[in-house]
C-alpha cells in the first residue's frame, strides 16, 4: 500500500502528520500552517502520459503524488475527484482559451463562478469522507473568513452534508451584493453567516484566534476551509497542470509557461510554486496586486509591512495579511521552523518584516510582481471588451494588467481568470455599458431572502454564536431521530439539550441582529 506525503508547521511543534489529519485540523497548534515533509515529482514521461486525460483524471494523478492509499484508498479518491468535478458547468472544469496573445484559464465554471470552487468542492467531500470513516466522531464545525468569494464556494462545498457546521465571516458593506445574496440565500440548515464590523483581516483575526483557544477548538471540532488548509492549495495545483497541456498542445515549441495571479492571501499562486518545485515547467509567476499591495512591496523592497486596508473595486484582494504566505516564507527560510517563528513573531509584534540581501535575491528569482490601482484595473475592462469582445472580473483584470507591465503578454502566458464579471456589476459598469446579461444563476439571486447575523468584532461573541448554532444542529439530528427518521416538536431530549444550550449561551455577551431582508 502506497503510503502518503507527511506534513508538519512552519513553526515546528507538529510533525510528520497525515494528509487526513492535516485536512481535519486546518491551523496547527502552534498557529503555524502544515507544509508537506517533502515534495513528490513528476517527470516529463509522467507529463505527456497524463496529456490526453481528462480533468477528473488528471486531478487524481497530480493529487494522489501526495495523497496514499493509507489516506484515501484510490477507488474512493477517484470517486471524490469526479463528483467534485461534476459540480462545474463545463466538461474541462477550468477552460483555457486565448485572448489577445496570450491565454486566459478560466476559473469561474463552478457552483459560485469563481477559482475557489475547484478546492471547496473537493474540500468538502473529503470533509464527508473523512467523517463517515472514523474522524471526528462524525461532527466538524467548519469556520471560515471570506474577502467575497471563499465564503459561497465553501457554502457550496457543504451544505446539506452530514454532521457539518459550516459557520462563515465576512466583513460587513465589503463584500459585493451578489457575493453576499451568494452565501446569505442558502437555505439549508448547516449554513451560517455572519456580518463582522470590521474587515477582511479581522475576520481573518477571529479565526486564527478560535483555533488558538484549545478549549473551544476542540469541544465544537473546530475545522478550517480557508487557504490555510492544505488541501485547498493542493486541490488548486490541479488547474496549473491542465493549463500547462492545454497551452503546449496548441504550442508545444513553449518550454515553459508563465502564470499572472491575482493575489490576496497567497494560496492560488502559491500552488504554481509547488507545482514548479514538483517538476512542471513553469516559467515566470507574477504576484498581481490592487492597492491593497503588502506582496508586491514584498517583492520589490523586500517591505512585508501590514497597512491599513483600502476598499477597492476587486475587493477578493482587499488584504494586509496574507496567510498563506507564512508557508512560503517557511520554504524561504530554508524550512527552518525556528527562524519561520522568529519572523512571525516579530511580524505579529510590530507588524513588520523586512527581508534583505541573499533572502530577497532569491524571493526575487521565484516570484514577479505588479499592482494595478482602480483606474488602471478599469482600463483593462474596457479595451478588453471593446477589442476582443472579452469581460475580465475586476481581479482577473489586474493579473492581466501585470503581464502588460511586466512585459509578458505572449502565447506562453496564462492568466487567471478568477471569477465572472457579473458578480461585479457595479465595478464592471463603470467601463463597459450595458453589461452583458448576468447568468440566470446570479441574476436570480435577488429574489431570494437573505439570513446573515450581525456580529461585532470580537471572537467571544463569534464564538458563542457557533456555539448556540451547534447546539441547535445537534438538536434537529435527536429530534429527527425519535421517531426514526420522522420530525416532531414532542421529543423531550430536545427541551433537555435546549435548556442546557440556553443556560450555557447566557453566561456570554452576545448581541448579534439576525437580518432577513430581501
Amino acid at each position: 500500500m502506497k503510503s502518503g506525503i507527511t506534513y508538519s508547521s512552519t513553526r515546528g511543534t507538529q510533525k510528520n502528520l497525515s494528509f487526513r489529519s492535516v485536512v481535519m485540523q486546518g491551523l496547527a497548534h502552534d498557529r503555524g500552517l502544515f507544509v508537506p515533509d517533502s515534495f513528490p515529482t513528476v517527470t516529463k514521461e509522467e507529463l505527456q502520459a497524463w496529456r490526453p486525460l481528462s480533468y477528473s483524471d488528471l486531478a487524481v494523478e497530480v493529487i494522489s503524488k501526495f495523497v496514499g492509499e493509507d489516506d484515501v484508498p484510490r477507488a474512493n479518491l477517484v470517486d471524490i475527484v469526479k463528483r467534485s468535478c461534476a459540480a462545474f458547468r463545463s466538461d474541462e472544469v477550468t477552460p483555457v482559451i486565448e485572448v489577445n496573445g496570450h491565454h486566459v484559464l478560466e476559473l469561474f465554471h463552478g457552483p459560485t463562478f469563481a477559482f475557489k470552487d475547484v478546492a471547496l468542492q473537493m474540500l468538502g467531500n473529503f470533509f464527508e469522507y473523512f467523517l463517515s470513516t472514523g474522524s471526528n466522531g462524525g461532527r466538524l464545525a467548519v469556520l471560515g473568513a471570506t474577502s467575497g468569494d471563499t465564503g459561497s464556494a465553501a457554502i457550496y462545498g457543504l451544505r446539506g452534508k452530514k454532521g457539518i457546521d459550516c459557520i462563515i465571516l465576512y466583513p460587513r458593506g465589503r463584500v459585493s451584493e451578489i457575493q453576499e445574496r451568494q452565501m446569505a440565500t442558502v437555505p439549508d440548515k448547516n449554513i451560517h453567516c455572519v456580518a463582522v464590523e470590521g474587515t477582511f483581516d479581522d475576520c481573518q483575526d477571529i479565526v486564527k484566534a478560535s483555533f488558538g483557544n484549545p478549549e473551544f477548538r476542540d469541544r465544537v471540532k473546530l475545522g478550517a476551509v480557508n487557504s490555510i488548509n492544505w488541501c485547498r492549495v493542493l486541490a488548486q495545483t490541479t488547474y496549473y497542470y491542465w493549463s500547462y497541456l492545454r497551452v503546449t498542445d496548441k504550442y508545444p515549441d513553449a518550454k515553459e509557461v508563465n502564470y499572472s495571479v491575482p493575489t490576496g492571501n497567497f494560496g492560488d499562486i502559491l500552488a504554481g510554486y509547488y507545482s514548479k518545485k514538483m517538476g512542471l515547467p513553469v516559467g515566470r509567476l507574477i504576484v498581481a496586486t490592487n492597492e491593497n499591495d503588502i506582496l508586491h512591496r514584498f517583492f520589490t523592497k523586500g517591505e512585508y509591512h501590514r497597512y491599513d486596508i483600502a476598499k477597492t473595486i476587486s475587493p477578493s484582494m482587499d488584504i494586509c495579511v496574507s496567510s498563506n504566505f507564512e508557508r512560503y516564507l517557511y520554504h524561504l527560510a530554508g524550512d527552518d521552523a525556528d527562524t519561520l517563528a522568529s519572523w512571525m513573531k516579530t511580524f505579529e509584534s510590530t507588524g513588520k518584516l523586512t527581508i534583505a540581501g541573499k533572502k530577497l535575491e532569491v524571493a526575487r528569482e521565484d516570484f514577479g510582481s505588479a499592482r494595478a490601482d482602480t483606474e488602471t484595473t478599469l482600463d483593462v475592462i474596457k479595451r478588453y471588451h471593446e477589442k476582443h469582445g472579452y469581460m475580465l472580473c475586476p481581479h482577473s483584470a489586474v493579473g492581466v494588467s501585470a503581464i502588460e507591465q511586466d512585459n509578458f503578454v505572449n502565447t506562453a502566458t496564462v492568466c487567471l481568470a478568477t471569477a465572472h464579471d457579473a458578480k461585479f456589476p457595479a465595478a464592471c459598469s463603470r467601463a463597459v455599458d450595458p453589461l452583458p446579461t448576468p447568468p440566470k444563476e446570479l441574476s436570480s439571486l435577488f429574489e431570494l431572502e437573505i439570513r446573515s447575523t450581525n456580529c461585532p468584532n470580537d471572537a467571544k461573541v463569534v464564538q458563542a454564536f457557533m456555539t448556540k448554532r451547534i447546539e441547535e444542529s445537534k438538536l434537529d439530528e435527536t429530534q429527527s431521530s425519535c421517531v426514526g427518521g420522522v420530525e416532531t416538536k414532542k421529543c423531550p431530549m430536545k427541551k433537555i439539550a435546549m435548556g442546557a444550550a440556553i443556560i450555557g449561551i447566557g453566561a456570554v455577551a452576545f448581541n448579534s441582529i439576525v437580518n432577513k431582508r430581501k
